[in-house]
């Protein structure tokens, strides 16, 4: 990669977690860059129409062309039309909220979602995000679909979630880790009780036609007061039942078809030949 592409592409990526602004001397520092290159890479973006300067304080922020992509993609890659029926009839099944997360090269991310619960406490995490593989249900859920020297090789690379980040239940040790996923196999979907956050429980099934991988993730979330165990348990078959569905209609969105898991990063064919493996 490029000197310039690469400082570009690591602005961009730190503005994201700024939606206020950020002032250039903080960029420039926290990123390592020098002042006047920093200074220099954000006019270019400013003129291309990715960060805009904000007019009283003169910080610099994202415009809102990334976000237009990203929709963009999203609406014609087919994912949320065949998805979100699936996804919404199992949050008003489970009155819960469940979610979608599509394999993307060795990264989760969030594309889909609808809220099933009518009234109380609501959980609703922010979409877009890549998921944290080792403490979250959806990354368990695919972690137990892959050999398990391409789990561990993918946790090791993301970092392994710990609880003062997550929740008091966060396993810290591959051992830990591992032992999870072998119980998951089992029952055939995750359960994760305050690992991905205090007080959330949540359960995930892959999104896999037999013998390809995953493309994707089906997770039902909420309080643990309210999803506990026994509901997770009584959940399981519709959950199976909507991810199988979205398996099998999949291959009609570019991001559900099995071919083209691995797209982030152009992943290393050593790498993708693991998962295929799975």
């Amino acid at each position: 990669m490029s000197g310039a592409l690469e400082k570009s592409l690591a602005i961009l990526e730190y503005l994201i977690a700024h939606p206020d602004g950020v002032a250039l001397a903080q960029i420039a520092t926290e990123l390592g860059q020098l002042r006047s290159g920093c200074h220099r890479t954000l006019q270019e973006l400013i003129r291309y129409g990715y960060v805009r300067q904000l007019p009283q304080r003169g910080d610099y922020a994202l415009t809102t062309k990334m976000a237009s992509m990203g929709l963009s993609f999203l609406s014609k890659s087919g994912v949320v039309d065949i998805a979100q029926p699936v996804v919404q009839r199992l949050a008003q099944t489970t009155e819960e909220l469940v979610r979608l997360a599509i394999v993307d090269g060795e990264r989760l991310t969030l594309v889909a979602k609808a809220q099933g619960a009518r009234s109380g406490l609501l959980y609703d995490p922010d979409m877009g995000i890549d998921l944290r593989l080792s403490c979250s249900a959806a990354g368990q859920a695919w972690l137990m679909t892959l050999p398990e020297d391409a789990a561990i090789a993918y946790v090791t690379r993301q970092g392994m979630g710990q609880p003062k980040h997550f929740g008091p239940n966060a396993p810290t040790s591959f051992k830990a880790l591992l032992k999870l996923l072998d119980e998951h196999r089992k029952r055939r979907w995750s359960v994760i009780e305050e690992a991905y956050a205090p007080g959330m429980s949540s359960m995930a099934a892959p999104v896999q036609r037999q013998g390809e991988p995953a493309t994707g993730v089906l997770v039902i979330a909420g309080p643990s007061a309210r999803l506990t165990a026994s509901r997770m348990q009584q959940f399981g078959p519709a959950l199976l039942a909507a991810a199988a569905e979205l398996a099998a209609t999949g291959q009609a969105s570019a991001l559900l078809k099995s071919a083209n898991v691995g797209t982030w990063g152009n992943v290393p064919e050593k790498a993708a030949g693991r998962r295929r493996a799975g």
